[in-house]
């Protein structure tokens, strides 16, 4: 934009530099020749004739003065005179200026006779009345535009211009508009500058957006400060913005619910092959049992021998006993786990609870000749669902009696910590391997699984630990300790 104003500029002054000068001639040539028709019309013959009877006439100095206040303003110099031969010399009358000196003119009487040889040779315009031509002043060391002509009253007129003032005035208006097209063209780029950097820095700031945008961030939005076509381009750009930012939301929202919905059916479809694998592999040995001792039952392989066959029928019984265990407990896991059964969340005192159970199983660690110990007296009410912390305190109290050492030591402690209490069972024996203690709580899984065959064991109690503190989104573990193993979990005893 500033390159186009200077471009102009420059191409007004080249113009103005090579025409300017014959333009003016021109309009002076024309100047001259008016001049020429003004002087005709006011000096007549009778006005000519008057002025030769009576040279004070006032009318006369009135006439003067307008001639000279014409030719003032059109620049020019004009002299009226009248040409006598007598014999072989020339006499010149000067009518106007009406106060020449000798010398001038002499020097006049020169340029006229000088002249005659001129305006032959530059001869510009010539017409019947007048011969307009270009000369040159030895004296002054000027070139003249000149008018010589004869008026209808017989006198004979010279207008002349100087050629040194034209091209003066031609050179001061190119110094002007040199001038005046850099104060302009500075004037313009400041101004220019200005309107330009308040166009383009919006354009600019609608881009960055807009490349923000390209690379999904939607964070910064376009500030409108106006309703022009930037304003409403901004709006625009904000509100696609928006648009794009909400509809790519909900994309990835559903991308990420497509996943976990994939992630869950393969997680659901394993779980299916692996518990259908588990079970099989657990209902295998008391079904092929129950199959052994049945057929010999029934092939009276026992000799009719009623302590033997009350022992195939115990076999049975006993087998019968583990297969619908493990059936129950499988099926209460597949319960919580699969959210078919959820927590009932109520207030209740966790240490009475213990006690109740140490009191349910009292007989079976005097069979074992346990020694369980369990010091908290003082109540302490926690939140959770009661039925299901009792699974859990259940099972952990189970897993210490069926794995406790020679040493026979259980012991149930209660602490509370930030609001938060924790429920410890710690058995004396065995630790457990560092590469098995994370893989306890899987379904199945057994550390020794003769061991665990000899108590009547699932593998599935602590899966359903597990699955019960993951539903009340508490945490559980167990810890290999000095002189055993420690299984604890937390439950919330704040209220609110």
């Amino acid at each position: 934009m500033i390159a186009s104003v200077v471009c102009i500029i420059i191409l007004c002054w080249v113009i103005n530099k090579l025409f300017l000068q014959g333009v003016y001639e021109k309009s002076k040539l024309q100047a001259v020749e008016e001049a020429y028709k003004f002087i005709d019309e006011k000096f007549t013959e009778e006005v000519v004739t008057q002025y030769s009877d009576d040279i004070e006439n006032n009318e006369m100095d009135s006439l003067f003065t307008d001639l000279e206040r014409a030719m003032s303003k059109l620049g020019l110099t004009v002299t009226l005179y009248k040409k006598y031969e007598v014999g072989n010399e020339f006499f010149y009358e000067i009518y106007y200026p009406t106060n020449n000196s000798l010398r001038e003119r002499e020097h006049f009487k020169d340029k006229i006779i000088r002249s005659d040889d001129l305006k032959r040779k530059n001869i510009i315009k010539q017409t019947e009345s007048y011969i307009i031509y270009k000369s040159y002043d030895n004296r002054l060391k000027f070139q003249n535009l000149e008018l010589i002509g004869m008026l209808e009253s017989g006198i004979s007129v010279n207008l002349n211009i100087n050629f040194e003032v034209m091209e003066e005035s031609a050179r001061i208006s190119n110094r002007f508009l040199a001038t005046i097209g850099l104060l302009v063209g500075a004037i313009a780029s400041i101004i220019l500058y200005f309107i330009s950097n308040s166009v383009t820095r919006p354009v600019l700031e609608v881009s960055r957006i807009a490349r923000k945008m390209a690379n999904l961030d939607f964070d910064e939005k376009y500030n409108v400060v106006s309703e022009d076509e930037i304003g409403v381009l901004g709006e625009s750009i904000n509100s696609l913005s928006k648009k794009l930012e909400k509809t790519i939301t909900e994309l990835k929202n559903a991308n990420n619910e497509l996943k976990r919905d994939i992630k869950q059916k393969e997680e659901i479809d394993e779980m299916r092959r692996e518990f259908l694998s588990n079970v099989s592999h657990e209902l295998k040995t008391p079904i092929a049992l129950i199959q052994g001792y049945a057929e010999g039952l029934s092939e009276n392989i026992n000799d009719d021998d009623l302590e033997s066959r009350k022992f195939y029928c115990e076999v049975i019984e006993d087998e019968a006993k583990k297969m619908n265990n493990i059936v129950k407990k499988l099926l209460d896991l597949n319960q919580i786990e699969f959210g078919q059964t959820s927590a009932d969340i109520v207030r209740f005192d966790i240490v009475e609870m213990i006690r109740g159970i140490i009191s349910s199983t009292d007989i079976l660690f005097k069979q074992k000749e346990i020694n369980v110990t369990f010091a908290r007296k003082k109540k302490l009410y926690v939140w959770a669902d009661q039925y299901m912390i009792e699974e859990v305190v259940t099972n952990y109290i189970s897993n210490a009696l069926n794995h406790v050492n020679e040493e026979k030591k259980v012991k149930i402690e209660v602490k509370v910590n930030d609001d938060i209490a924790r429920v410890s069972v710690f058995n004396s024996g065995s630790h457990i391997p560092d590469e098995d203690i994370d893989r306890i709580w899987d379904k199945f899984y057994k550390v020794d699984k003769a061991r665990t065959r000899e108590y009547g064991g699932s593998g599935v109690g602590l899966s359903i630990v597990r699955a019960i503190m993951e539903k009340h989104d508490r945490k559980c573990g167990a810890n290999n300790v000095d002189g055993g193993v420690e299984f604890w979990f937390e439950l919330d005893c704040k209220v609110g």
